[in-house]
């Protein structure tokens, strides 16, 4: 086993919770080092784009219908652009309590923190200076890094690509960070690619080497950053017409690379004026960069067609109102059969590497019990095979994937205590954790999948977070849980799947103390 790949078991065994121990953090929350939620490009030229508030969009069962009429496909033009960005990685809401206020965001973070950042490659978009640009949701507003002219990219596109800095999950969860780091890339993907649905675009994640994408995003340009605040880019995004058949394999990230200045503009703002250090993070970040194309590829998962979806908002209504449920309500947990469907439809897949252990502890006209949802039909021998011997894998008939059901009972004792023992995990009306398929695409691809596989858990869980919405319920993501209890609860012994990331559904109880407000003040 090469050192990259034990660091993975290594990291990954070390910031496990459980009873004896949670995993290392500073224990409080130290508000001095408190980093800036914004990434700000110091002198550059900036572009102001126009709000969308007021544009018309889709209902949103409709962006994920197929065939799309090509007459809704929006041109590329700095009002789409504006568009996209604002509803996948803009701000959704301002809340406010007596002297404080906080921006909430489209794409779901944990804690708020939002260590995710994005860049655009713009070539020919109306409205648009050509070259590369950071989006900045602080303002909605483009950064100018770096112009350019006669970039080699297919007509009809552009370029996007995700960073993360993991100092802004560090500062409050320690070593953990990491993971919950790749899980917001993974929301951020999503959400720009419901919003590229919205415009009748596409998104496809580009196979390019992490060296490639540090250098044309200009990560390695060390004079331009805080060392202690390291930024890493994570993947790069083709965005097109939905109808478009471009080959990627024609897009040479050198080439364009050669029409960008040599030095970019701009220095990036410092976001603490001090920092803890975790080595273990620096440790699992270098292990798990890529430099071999066969391994980087990462291809998010495409969802089969819902059948249970019907007509409800508008889809920027369901984007901005999107929420973290922070509270539960206990006494009106209940969701229906066709609810449960739709939510779980919304993410059905026969080819995936994630699994759903479901804890169902109010939905009409099924039992409570323990479930599992098997999203590849090739992995269920295998799971029966690793799980509990005395499972049922009762057929349960939903039309939205495999449902089996393996135990009946009240788990919401138990679906608590995984929870870090949190109520919102036993006052929905289901919890669930994601379980991957894990030892087996390690060894064959390498370290690097495995934040791959934590960028498609978090895309799972942003579709949650919509679907749930769209029915207004409410669902919260939860990082923080107890991985072998609920290894253990299920009877799993070994590392072949490991649960990722965890999830709770119901109906959420409004603060009433806090006030909110539209975000961006109007131009």
């Amino acid at each position: 086993m090469n050192n990259n790949l034990q660091m993975v078991y290594t990291y990954h065994n070390e910031t496990k919770h459980s009873q004896q121990r949670y995993a290392r953090s500073l224990g409080y929350m130290d508000w001095a080092t408190q980093p800036d939620p914004y990434r700000i490009y110091l002198d550059t030229k900036t572009t102001k784009l126009p709000l969308s508030f007021d544009n018309n969009t889709l209902e949103y069962s409709q962006i994920f219908q197929k065939p799309k009429d090509k007459s809704l496909c929006a041109p590329l033009c700095i009002e789409a652009i504006s568009q996209f960005f604002q509803f996948s990685l803009g701000l959704a809401a301002i809340k406010e309590y007596e002297t404080q206020s906080w921006a909430l965001r489209c794409n779901a973070s944990s804690g708020n923190l939002q260590p995710s950042e994005a860049y655009i490659l713009s070539n020919d978009i109306q409205g648009l200076v050509d070259g590369l640009h950071h989006y900045s949701p602080k303002n909605h507003e483009l950064e100018q890094l770096s112009s350019a002219k006669e970039l080699p990219i297919p007509k009809n596109t552009f370029l996007v690509s995700l960073s993360s800095i993991v100092w802004r999950e560090a500062w409050k969860y320690g070593e953990r960070s990491w993971r919950y780091t790749q899980l917001d890339c993974g929301h951020a993907l999503k959400a720009l690619e419901v919003s590229a649905s919205i415009l009748g675009w596409k998104i496809e994640v580009l196979n390019v080497k992490d060296s490639q994408l540090e250098k044309f995003l200009g990560l390695d340009q060390k004079h331009r950053y805080i060392k202690e605040e390291r930024e890493l880019a994570d993947m790069l995004i083709l965005v097109s017409f939905d109808d478009s058949n471009i080959d990627t394999k024609n897009i040479n990230l050198d080439e364009i690379q050669s029409k960008l200045q040599e030095e970019y503009e701009g220095k990036a703002n410092q976001l603490s004026l001090s920092w803890h250090k975790w080595d273990i993070l620096e440790k699992i970040e270098d292990s798990t960069l890529s430099e071999d194309l066969e391994i980087k590829a990462f291809t998010n998962t495409k969802y089969e067609e819902n059948p249970h979806r019907q007509p409800s908002f508008t889809a920027k209504d369901v984007v901005l109102k999107r929420r973290s449920a922070q509270v539960m309500d206990k006494d009106d947990c209940t969701i229906t059969k066709k609810e449960f469907e739709t939510i779980i439809g919304s993410i059905k897949s026969h080819d995936s590497s994630v699994h759903l252990v479901m804890f169902i502890h109010s939905v009409e006209e099924l039992d409570a019990g323990l479930y599992i949802l098997v999203r590849n039909k090739e992995h269920k021998e295998q799971l029966q095979s690793l799980l509990k011997e005395e499972f049922l894998w009762e057929t349960v008939d939903t039309n939205s994937g495999e449902l089996y059901k393996l135990e009946e009972g009240n788990f919401k004792f138990l679906a608590k205590a995984i929870s870090c023992d949190q109520d919102i995990a036993s006052h929905g009306a289901f919890s669930l954790g994601m379980l991957c398929e894990f030892m087996n695409p390690l060894e064959k691809h390498g370290p690097s999948k495995y934040k791959q596989l934590y960028w498609e858990c978090g895309a799972i869980g942003q579709q949650l977070y919509l679907e749930t919405t769209s029915l207004q319920l409410s669902a919260t993501g939860i990082g923080c849980f107890l991985d072998d209890i609920l290894h253990g609860t299920i009877g799993l012994k070994t590392n072949h799947f490991q649960s990722l990331y965890h999830f709770t559904i119901g109906r959420g109880l409004v603060d009433s103390r806090l006030t909110t407000k539209d975000p961006y003040t109007k131009r």
